[in-house]
């Protein structure tokens, strides 16, 4: 199993839009791809900044074959609505996972 983990910080004067617009648009529209069996969101706590609030968005894969085709077919349309919405209001990195058993 693999995680697929995007860790965003979002400015705050945008923050309860930004939610809204992943948990009703974008998460959504990931999943409907049919490569990944879960999501869970999650807010990260530490001492935030005044500015941003960050985030943890992770989706699971069954395999690399469908983070694979999911980078290749799917990311590059899904993640350019992301930046062209918020524009610079945001950051973003990205970390694939493997589990370990």
């Amino acid at each position: 199993m693999l995680l697929y983990n995007i860790t965003i910080g979002i400015d705050k004067d945008v923050e309860s839009e930004w939610l809204q617009w992943m948990q009703t648009v974008h998460i959504p529209e990931v999943m409907r791809t049919n490569l990944f069996s879960d999501f869970k969101i999650y807010k990260v706590l530490h001492d935030e900044d005044e500015s941003n609030t960050s985030y943890s968005v992770q989706y699971l894969a069954p395999s690399l074959d469908e983070v694979n085709l999911y980078f290749e077919k799917f990311a590059p349309t899904i993640l350019d609505k992301l930046r062209l919405r918020f524009k610079d209001k945001h950051v973003a990195f990205m970390t694939l996972l493997e589990e370990v058993t």
